[in-house]
């Protein structure tokens, strides 16, 4: 029997000009970020062109390419080019143009310190949407893999014995060279060239260990503050008591680099963390503030530092610079690596009602212990007593519940799903403003998968959050006007705004992740 198949007929012209707008579904994830980046404030990109020479790239445009990079694992400049030829929403996102990764790479660097505002903006146009209400926050942190290797890293122990080695090979290199004559020379070798050569790792060594000797003395003056400070309790104590204290008093820190004490020759602002399954890597602690509800990334930072028990006073500040409108953080869960008594009371003195493990719990806990009910408390009791019985109530049992499937979820699909497991730059400066990039990426694709039918429009909640933006700044005959019941006129007369509503509209299906 005879099939007819339906054959790709690559060489037949179109009779009428494609247009981009046919290329994609009403509903897919690039049409949805230029739908949001179009309606952001953008006006501090803008301004920094000083317009001579070719005319640059829109930075809208480029800003959709790389947050739609992000969110679809295309993170390199080359990578994100050759998009721009071989994928239809790459094109889509371009309006079938090609920005060289030169330039790709460049906005990145350039704008990195514009990326907070920009991530604020979004929350905003969240919250119109009817999707974000600050209630309880989940706080967490996941080991990031640097652009280092953990082999380039120097100890001090073997830099050490390296700079001994080398000197010693210097110093035979020149007594081969004043007996050049006398001596004979093993074929091949060049008493300059392996001068030169022993010479520069001698100065990178050195280099090396100046780095690590000030690193240590700043820990040897945190330490001292710490040890001096228990000493003081430790008086203070004796004084109120009026007996001596049991125990062996606190012990002096020790000045000076330790044995293990490295620098890593690539990037040095990295650090040797421990990573989850054993082992360590060298990389960044990357840092999340994960609301409740909705799965959305609040605040992201990134520190060196491998222990978690500092990273409540960095969130709670960048907390508090979240747009007024989104409400207050009523609860804020972390897993036991936060606590310290420092850290609830910090948590209480900004409003907070902390929820954090005291220590690490067994699995499988016995079903007595699993629905006990809490003894009751003395209303004069401490931050961290009132805490654990929070803790032990079954209210608090099921606040606690969801830190696991709140910013578990989140760092799992960002590593997994959007393959970012690596950063690009490097520098610790570097590394915070990619990880800000990430997770306003994040927010982006969960965005579009939280917009639903009932929910407001994104044209309509980003005019909200930009009119209230621009409150501040635009004169007050323009505030007033666009107070009145027409302030599709007002708006219309902002030049830069103009184009607003010119986005289509759709709603999506809350599938997906």
């Amino acid at each position: 029997m005879r099939v007819d198949f339906i054959k790709a007929d690559r060489d037949t012209p179109f009779l009428f000009p494609p247009s981009v707008q046919d290329w994609l579904p009403k509903d897919h994830l690039a049409r949805f970020i230029v739908d949001i980046v179009s309606q952001l404030d953008l006006s501090s990109l803008r301004n920094a062109y000083a317009g001579r020479g070719s005319s640059p790239y829109d930075p809208a445009m480029l800003l959709s390419l790389i947050l739609y990079g992000y969110a679809t694992e295309v993170f390199s400049s080359r990578k994100l080019e050759q998009a721009t030829y071989d994928s239809v929403a790459f094109r889509y996102l371009t309006g079938n143009r090609h920005p060289d990764h030169d330039t790709i790479s460049a906005f990145r660097k350039r704008f990195s310190s514009e990326l907070q505002g920009l991530f604020l903006q979004v929350l905003s146009i969240a919250y119109e949407m009817g999707v974000l209400k600050l209630g309880s926050v989940s706080l967490d942190g996941t080991k990031v893999k640097a652009n280092a290797s953990k082999h380039q890293a120097l100890s001090w122990q073997y830099a050490c014995k390296l700079e001994e080695q080398l000197k010693k090979e210097i110093e035979h290199l020149w007594q081969l060279a004043e007996e050049a004559d006398q001596s004979t020379i093993p074929d091949g070798m060049s008493i300059p060239h392996e001068l030169e050569r022993r010479e520069e790792r001698l100065a990178t060594i050195i280099e090396a260990k100046q780095k690590i000797e000030a690193r240590a003395a700043e820990r040897y003056a945190e330490e001292q503050q710490v040890y001096e400070k228990k000493l003081a309790e430790r008086k203070n104590k004796e004084q109120q008591s009026g007996k001596k204290s049991k125990g062996k008093p606190p012990k002096p820190p020790e000045s000076g680099p330790r044995a293990k004490d490295q620098v890593n020759l690539t990037d040095e602002e990295s650090r040797i963390m421990p990573k989850s399954g054993g082992g360590f890597e060298q990389g960044f602690n990357a840092q999340a503030c994960v609301d409740v509800d909705t799965l959305l990334i609040l605040a992201a930072h990134a520190t060196q530092q491998a222990n978690d028990k500092q990273q409540i006073k960095p969130a709670l500040e960048e907390l508090k610079q979240l747009p007024v409108e989104l409400g207050t953080t009523g609860k804020l869960i972390a897993d036991s690596g936060y606590f310290s008594q420092a850290n609830v009371e910090a948590c209480e003195a900004d409003g907070i009602e902390p929820y954090r493990a005291c220590s690490r719990e067994t699995h499988n806990q016995r079903l007595e212990d699993r629905f006990q009910e809490a003894d009751t408390i003395e209303s004069d009791a401490d931050s961290v007593s009132k805490m654990k019985y929070r803790l032990k109530t079954r209210s608090g049992k099921d606040v606690y519940a969801k830190r696991k499937c709140t910013v578990e979820p989140v760092f799992g699909i960002i590593k997994s799903v959007l393959g970012y497991s690596q950063f690009m730059r490097r520098g610790l400066k570097n590394v915070i403003a990619e990880w800000k990039l990430v997770s306003l990426a994040w927010n982006l694709k969960r965005l579009h998968v939280l917009s639903t039918t009932g929910q407001k429009s994104t044209g309509m909640a980003s005019y909200k959050a930009l009119s209230r933006l621009l409150s501040r700044t635009v004169p007050a005959c323009w505030r007033d006007m666009s107070k009145k019941q027409d302030w599709m006129t007002g708006l219309c007369s902002m030049r830069y705004v103009g184009n607003m509503f010119s986005a289509p509209r759709y709603t999506l299906s809350p599938t997906g992740c």
